[in-house]
């Protein structure tokens, strides 16, 4: 799976795994805080992946790594957390079948920050899709 077209399956099972992220939280949610229901979340998350990153052999020195590195996953895990805090503060306060979507909007912000910091230049056919997202979550949030 380590072809040129590798990174879909790896998104596709992202997909997935976010699906099922968005289903058990709103169902663990209920009768605690989703501040504190996100700490006990985080702290899932640390515990598997130290134990992946170890058993796997992928441990190395992370004071051998540059500054840039340390700052932009830094800044990643800032952006990380705070966006898991609303995440579940939303989710605690709406429908997963509403929130979720909406939180994919994120694939529109990613597109044009793409564009402005990374160079990145996609297609007509995928920025018609960006698009068709982008249109999704403005319908969603239309009130009835």
């Amino acid at each position: 799976m380590l072809s040129e077209q590798s990174w879909f399956y790896w998104a596709l099972l992202s997909a997935v795994f976010a699906a099922m992220t968005a289903i058990f939280a709103k169902i663990g949610l209920e009768g605690v805080d989703s501040d504190y229901a996100t700490l006990i979340r985080t702290f899932v998350i640390f515990l598997v992946l130290a134990g992946f990153v170890y058993f796997a052999g992928k441990w190395s020195d992370p004071f051998a790594l540059n500054r840039r590195t340390w700052l932009f996953l830094s800044l990643s895990g800032l952006a990380t957390g705070a966006s898991w805090v609303c995440y579940f503060r939303a989710l605690q306060l709406g429908e997963a079948s509403k929130v979720a979507p909406v939180d994919k909007f994120s694939l529109v912000l990613v597109a044009i920050f793409a564009v402005i910091f990374l160079n990145e230049r996609p297609s007509l056919r995928e920025w018609s899709g960006i698009l068709l997202v982008g249109a999704g979550v403005v319908i969603l949030s239309l009130r009835r």
